[in-house]
């Protein structure tokens, strides 16, 4: 299974709202982003992860990690379209998995189950409670449209045109991402909870 999805690691925003530069910041007792990256990496032949704003910090990271590639976008402050689009182009599987780098609480058996429900061209989404949320399962037939797609727009735009399998997952971490302070107590609170038991 590993061979056939690869992952693409949204690791390039501004932190504005969170006070620190959320990829390093601690919860369950190491940096957020080695927490989804761990999800991702359990699963895929690759990760791909896209830095940007502090790609310094998110370089010194990931250095020495087997499996994963670093691509820093300069265009990050247009949006995250432009990193979706950076990551994007280099993926070599059939599929791949987009999952911002600000979700540690996404457990690997929810990409399993993704990966298990739809069909090559598909696009799946996981839902908790009727609520979308990440990481999306992509079919690389869709690279083209995504480089396509004008600034300004998201990748939303591009799965309502297109279409997708909504998977209902019992797992309200595909909802959490980590925003402001608050967030992150509450995140750390779980993680630290999910390793005690």
């Amino acid at each position: 299974m590993g061979a056939a999805v690869d992952g693409v690691l949204l690791a390039g925003g501004c932190s504005c709202r969170a006070g620190v530069f959320k990829m390093t910041a601690r919860v369950g007792g190491r940096p957020l982003l080695l927490w989804a990256l761990e999800s991702l990496a359990a699963v895929c032949s690759r990760v791909i992860v896209v830095a940007g704003s502090g790609a310094d910090q998110v370089e010194e990271l990931v250095a020495g990690l087997q499996g994963v590639e670093l691509v820093v976008n300069k265009d990050f402050a247009t949006g995250m379209l432009s990193s979706v689009q950076a990551g994007a182009r280099r993926v070599r599987a059939p599929r791949f998995f987009l999952l911002p780098g600000d979700m540690p609480l996404v457990r690997t058996a929810v990409l399993r189950r993704l990966l298990d429900a739809g069909h090559d061209a598909d696009i799946v989404v996981p839902a908790c409670a009727g609520r979308r949320g990440h990481p999306v399962l992509l079919p690389a037939t869709l690279i083209p449209d995504i480089i396509a797609e004008p600034p300004g727009s998201n990748l939303g735009n591009i799965i309502r045109r297109r279409g997708s399998v909504v998977v209902e997952v019992d797992d309200p971490g595909v909802l959490a991402d980590l925003d402001t302070p608050a967030d992150r107590e509450r995140i750390d609170a779980a993680l630290r909870a999910r390793r005690d038991q």
